[in-house]
Protein backbone atom coordinates (compact mmCIF):
# COMPACT_ATOMS: atom_id res chain seq x y z
CA UNK A 1 0.00 0.00 0.00
CA UNK A 2 1.13 3.53 -0.78
CA UNK A 3 0.76 6.37 1.67
CA UNK A 4 1.40 10.11 1.76
CA UNK A 5 5.09 9.60 2.57
CA UNK A 6 5.55 7.64 -0.66
CA UNK A 7 4.14 10.51 -2.74
CA UNK A 8 6.26 13.09 -0.93
CA UNK A 9 9.32 10.93 -1.51
CA UNK A 10 8.44 10.60 -5.20
CA UNK A 11 8.33 14.39 -5.66
CA UNK A 12 11.48 14.86 -3.55
CA UNK A 13 13.43 12.40 -5.74
CA UNK A 14 12.31 14.29 -8.85
CA UNK A 15 13.29 17.66 -7.33
CA UNK A 16 16.65 16.53 -5.96
CA UNK A 17 17.77 14.07 -8.62
CA UNK A 18 18.84 11.45 -6.10
CA UNK A 19 17.28 9.14 -3.53
CA UNK A 20 19.93 10.07 -0.95
CA UNK A 21 19.11 13.80 -1.05
CA UNK A 22 15.37 13.08 -1.20
CA UNK A 23 15.54 10.83 1.86
CA UNK A 24 17.10 13.65 3.91
CA UNK A 25 14.39 16.05 2.77
CA UNK A 26 11.50 13.81 3.84
CA UNK A 27 13.20 12.50 7.00
CA UNK A 28 13.92 8.90 5.99
CA UNK A 29 17.08 6.85 5.91
CA UNK A 30 18.61 6.23 2.48
CA UNK A 31 17.91 2.49 2.65
CA UNK A 32 14.28 3.04 3.72
CA UNK A 33 13.79 5.52 0.87
CA UNK A 34 15.22 3.05 -1.65
CA UNK A 35 12.91 0.32 -0.37
CA UNK A 36 9.93 2.68 -0.48
CA UNK A 37 10.65 3.66 -4.09
CA UNK A 38 11.01 0.02 -5.11
CA UNK A 39 7.74 -0.83 -3.34
CA UNK A 40 5.96 2.03 -5.09
CA UNK A 41 7.12 0.92 -8.53
CA UNK A 42 6.18 -2.68 -7.75
CA UNK A 43 2.75 -1.57 -6.55
CA UNK A 44 2.12 0.49 -9.68
CA UNK A 45 3.66 -2.13 -11.96
CA UNK A 46 5.72 0.50 -13.78
CA UNK A 47 9.22 1.97 -13.72
CA UNK A 48 9.12 5.61 -12.64
CA UNK A 49 12.85 6.39 -12.51
CA UNK A 50 16.05 5.40 -14.25
CA UNK A 51 18.99 4.97 -11.89
CA UNK A 52 22.26 6.24 -13.30
CA UNK A 53 25.65 6.59 -11.63
CA UNK A 54 25.09 10.02 -10.13
CA UNK A 55 21.44 10.76 -10.85
CA UNK A 56 17.98 9.31 -10.56
CA UNK A 57 15.92 10.55 -13.51
CA UNK A 58 12.17 10.13 -14.11
CA UNK A 59 10.96 8.07 -17.05
CA UNK A 60 8.33 9.51 -19.41
CA UNK A 61 5.61 7.79 -17.39
CA UNK A 62 7.32 8.89 -14.19
CA UNK A 63 6.99 12.55 -15.26
CA UNK A 64 3.24 12.17 -15.63
CA UNK A 65 2.88 10.44 -12.26
CA UNK A 66 5.02 13.10 -10.58
CA UNK A 67 2.83 15.91 -11.92
CA UNK A 68 -0.28 14.19 -10.58
CA UNK A 69 1.47 13.71 -7.22
CA UNK A 70 2.23 17.46 -7.10
CA UNK A 71 -1.46 18.22 -7.73
CA UNK A 72 -2.49 15.85 -4.94
CA UNK A 73 0.02 17.25 -2.43
CA UNK A 74 -0.95 20.80 -3.37
CA UNK A 75 -4.62 20.02 -2.79
CA UNK A 76 -3.79 18.57 0.63
CA UNK A 77 -1.86 21.70 1.59
CA UNK A 78 -4.78 23.86 0.41
CA UNK A 79 -7.13 21.89 2.68
CA UNK A 80 -4.83 22.43 5.66
CA UNK A 81 -4.51 26.15 4.92
CA UNK A 82 -8.29 26.51 4.67
CA UNK A 83 -8.77 24.81 8.04
CA UNK A 84 -6.02 26.87 9.72
CA UNK A 85 -7.47 30.14 8.41
CA UNK A 86 -10.95 29.20 9.58
CA UNK A 87 -9.61 28.50 13.09
CA UNK A 88 -7.63 31.51 14.32
CA UNK A 89 -4.48 30.50 16.16
CA UNK A 90 -4.66 31.00 19.90
CA UNK A 91 -1.69 32.87 21.31
CA UNK A 92 -0.65 33.41 24.88
CA UNK A 93 1.21 32.02 27.86
CA UNK A 94 0.28 29.44 30.49
CA UNK A 95 2.15 29.20 33.80
CA UNK A 96 1.93 25.80 35.51
CA UNK A 97 3.35 24.86 38.91
CA UNK A 98 3.79 21.27 40.03
CA UNK A 99 5.65 19.10 42.50
CA UNK A 100 8.61 17.17 41.00
CA UNK A 101 7.23 13.69 40.23
CA UNK A 102 4.26 14.88 38.18
CA UNK A 103 6.41 17.52 36.49
CA UNK A 104 8.89 14.85 35.41
CA UNK A 105 6.54 11.98 34.51
CA UNK A 106 3.03 13.13 33.62
CA UNK A 107 3.27 16.66 32.26
CA UNK A 108 5.95 16.37 29.50
CA UNK A 109 3.95 14.14 27.08
CA UNK A 110 0.80 16.20 27.66
CA UNK A 111 2.61 19.47 27.01
CA UNK A 112 4.25 18.09 23.85
CA UNK A 113 0.82 17.12 22.54
CA UNK A 114 -0.58 20.53 23.49
CA UNK A 115 2.26 22.28 21.66
CA UNK A 116 1.43 20.34 18.50
CA UNK A 117 -2.21 21.42 18.72
CA UNK A 118 -1.53 25.02 19.79
CA UNK A 119 1.95 26.12 18.67
CA UNK A 120 1.08 29.75 19.45
CA UNK A 121 0.73 29.07 23.20
CA UNK A 122 3.88 29.06 25.34
CA UNK A 123 3.79 26.93 28.50
CA UNK A 124 6.12 27.61 31.42
CA UNK A 125 6.41 24.92 34.10
CA UNK A 126 7.67 25.61 37.64
CA UNK A 127 8.86 22.95 40.11
CA UNK A 128 7.57 23.69 43.62
CA UNK A 129 6.10 21.90 46.64
CA UNK A 130 2.38 21.17 46.78
CA UNK A 131 2.04 23.79 49.52
CA UNK A 132 3.62 26.40 47.27
CA UNK A 133 1.23 25.48 44.43
CA UNK A 134 -1.76 26.68 46.45
CA UNK A 135 0.06 29.82 47.55
CA UNK A 136 0.91 30.70 43.94
CA UNK A 137 -2.65 30.00 42.80
CA UNK A 138 -4.15 32.16 45.55
CA UNK A 139 -1.79 35.00 44.59
CA UNK A 140 -2.73 34.62 40.87
CA UNK A 141 0.96 34.15 40.04
CA UNK A 142 0.26 30.98 38.03
CA UNK A 143 -2.60 29.88 35.79
CA UNK A 144 -2.70 26.19 36.71
CA UNK A 145 -1.32 24.12 39.54
CA UNK A 146 -1.03 20.41 40.23
CA UNK A 147 -2.61 19.56 43.58
CA UNK A 148 -3.08 16.33 45.49
CA UNK A 149 -6.55 15.01 46.27
CA UNK A 150 -8.41 18.12 45.03
CA UNK A 151 -11.73 18.83 46.77
CA UNK A 152 -14.82 18.09 44.70
CA UNK A 153 -15.75 21.76 44.40
CA UNK A 154 -12.53 22.60 42.55
CA UNK A 155 -12.56 22.63 38.73
CA UNK A 156 -9.97 19.84 38.40
CA UNK A 157 -8.53 17.99 35.40
CA UNK A 158 -7.33 14.67 36.79
CA UNK A 159 -3.87 13.63 35.58
CA UNK A 160 -3.45 10.37 37.46
CA UNK A 161 -4.12 8.24 40.53
CA UNK A 162 -2.06 5.75 42.51
CA UNK A 163 -1.93 3.98 45.87
CA UNK A 164 0.39 4.24 48.86
CA UNK A 165 2.47 1.12 49.49
CA UNK A 166 4.80 -0.01 52.25
CA UNK A 167 8.50 -0.59 51.43
CA UNK A 168 10.50 -2.77 53.81
CA UNK A 169 13.98 -4.29 53.88
CA UNK A 170 14.00 -7.97 52.89
CA UNK A 171 15.34 -8.86 56.36
CA UNK A 172 12.31 -7.34 58.10
CA UNK A 173 9.92 -9.69 59.85
CA UNK A 174 6.94 -8.50 57.76
CA UNK A 175 8.88 -9.49 54.61
CA UNK A 176 8.54 -13.15 55.55
CA UNK A 177 4.79 -12.98 55.03
CA UNK A 178 3.31 -14.70 51.93
CA UNK A 179 3.68 -13.04 48.52
CA UNK A 180 0.13 -11.60 48.44
CA UNK A 181 0.16 -10.48 52.08
CA UNK A 182 -0.73 -6.95 53.16
CA UNK A 183 0.31 -4.78 56.09
CA UNK A 184 -1.90 -2.50 58.14
CA UNK A 185 -1.12 1.17 58.63
CA UNK A 186 -1.33 0.56 62.39
CA UNK A 187 1.45 -2.05 62.16
CA UNK A 188 3.59 0.11 59.93
CA UNK A 189 3.64 3.26 62.08
CA UNK A 190 5.01 1.24 65.01
CA UNK A 191 8.18 0.40 63.05
CA UNK A 192 11.38 2.47 62.85
CA UNK A 193 10.57 4.80 59.97
CA UNK A 194 12.28 6.49 57.03
CA UNK A 195 9.97 9.40 56.26
CA UNK A 196 10.05 10.35 52.58
CA UNK A 197 8.12 13.46 51.51
CA UNK A 198 8.90 13.99 47.81
CA UNK A 199 8.50 17.71 48.50
CA UNK A 200 4.82 17.20 49.40
CA UNK A 201 2.85 17.91 52.55
CA UNK A 202 0.86 14.73 51.91
CA UNK A 203 3.18 11.97 53.16
CA UNK A 204 3.31 9.09 55.62
CA UNK A 205 3.13 11.43 58.64
CA UNK A 206 0.03 13.28 57.40
CA UNK A 207 -1.65 10.02 56.34
CA UNK A 208 -1.02 8.56 59.81
CA UNK A 209 -2.45 11.70 61.46
CA UNK A 210 -5.58 11.51 59.29
CA UNK A 211 -6.05 7.95 60.56
CA UNK A 212 -5.57 9.06 64.18
CA UNK A 213 -2.12 7.48 64.35
CA UNK A 214 1.46 8.69 64.99
CA UNK A 215 4.78 7.55 63.54
CA UNK A 216 6.43 6.06 66.62
CA UNK A 217 10.07 6.57 65.59
CA UNK A 218 11.19 8.61 62.60
CA UNK A 219 14.87 7.81 62.22
CA UNK A 220 15.48 9.85 59.07
CA UNK A 221 13.41 12.34 57.05
CA UNK A 222 14.36 12.78 53.37
CA UNK A 223 12.87 14.62 50.42
CA UNK A 224 13.97 12.27 47.61
CA UNK A 225 12.21 8.94 47.20
CA UNK A 226 15.39 7.24 45.97
CA UNK A 227 17.20 8.28 49.14
CA UNK A 228 14.48 6.58 51.19
CA UNK A 229 14.78 3.36 49.20
CA UNK A 230 18.56 3.28 49.77
CA UNK A 231 18.07 3.75 53.52
CA UNK A 232 15.42 1.01 53.64
CA UNK A 233 17.80 -1.38 51.84
CA UNK A 234 20.36 -0.65 54.55
CA UNK A 235 17.84 -1.60 57.23
CA UNK A 236 17.45 1.89 58.70
CA UNK A 237 13.65 1.54 58.74
CA UNK A 238 10.51 1.06 56.69
CA UNK A 239 8.74 3.65 54.58
CA UNK A 240 5.41 4.45 52.94
CA UNK A 241 5.45 5.85 49.39
CA UNK A 242 3.17 6.40 46.39
CA UNK A 243 3.26 3.43 44.02
CA UNK A 244 4.44 5.53 41.06
CA UNK A 245 7.67 6.42 42.90
CA UNK A 246 8.84 2.80 43.25
CA UNK A 247 12.24 2.10 41.66
CA UNK A 248 12.63 -0.19 38.66
CA UNK A 249 15.34 -2.11 40.51
CA UNK A 250 13.85 -3.44 43.73
CA UNK A 251 16.65 -5.72 44.92
CA UNK A 252 16.70 -5.80 48.72
CA UNK A 253 13.19 -4.32 49.03
CA UNK A 254 9.83 -5.90 49.85
CA UNK A 255 6.82 -4.00 48.55
CA UNK A 256 3.57 -4.59 50.43
CA UNK A 257 0.13 -3.04 49.80
CA UNK A 258 -1.83 -1.63 52.71
CA UNK A 259 -4.63 -3.81 54.09
CA UNK A 260 -6.99 -0.84 53.69
CA UNK A 261 -5.83 0.89 50.48
CA UNK A 262 -5.07 4.59 50.60
CA UNK A 263 -5.16 6.38 47.25
CA UNK A 264 -3.93 9.74 46.06
CA UNK A 265 -5.14 11.69 43.05
CA UNK A 266 -3.30 14.51 41.36
CA UNK A 267 -4.99 17.04 39.14
CA UNK A 268 -4.58 20.40 37.44
CA UNK A 269 -6.69 23.14 39.01
CA UNK A 270 -7.25 26.80 38.24
CA UNK A 271 -7.29 29.76 40.60
CA UNK A 272 -10.36 30.15 42.80
CA UNK A 273 -10.25 33.91 42.38
CA UNK A 274 -10.30 34.46 38.62
CA UNK A 275 -11.82 32.66 35.62
CA UNK A 276 -9.43 30.74 33.32
CA UNK A 277 -8.26 32.44 30.14
CA UNK A 278 -8.99 31.15 26.64
CA UNK A 279 -5.54 29.54 26.40
CA UNK A 280 -5.98 27.80 29.76
CA UNK A 281 -9.40 26.55 28.67
CA UNK A 282 -7.77 25.14 25.53
CA UNK A 283 -5.41 23.02 27.65
CA UNK A 284 -8.21 21.90 29.97
CA UNK A 285 -10.36 20.97 26.98
CA UNK A 286 -7.53 18.89 25.52
CA UNK A 287 -7.24 16.99 28.79
CA UNK A 288 -11.00 16.49 28.93
CA UNK A 289 -11.00 15.10 25.39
Amino acid sequence: MMNLMHWRLLVAVADNGSITAASERVGMTQSAASQAMAAMEANLGAQLFVREARQTLPTALGLQVIEQARVMLGALQAIRTTVDEARPMLRGTIRIASFPMVLAVFLPPLLRRFNQLYPGIEVTALEVTDDEVNTLLDANLIDLGVVLNPPSERNAAVLGRDSWVAVLPMAHGFSRRPAQATVTLEELVEQPFVLATGGCTVNARSLAQEAGLTLREVRVEVREWNSAFSLVREGVGVTLVPEMTLPAQRHGLRIMPLAEPVHREFALVTSRHQPPSAVVNALLQMLAD
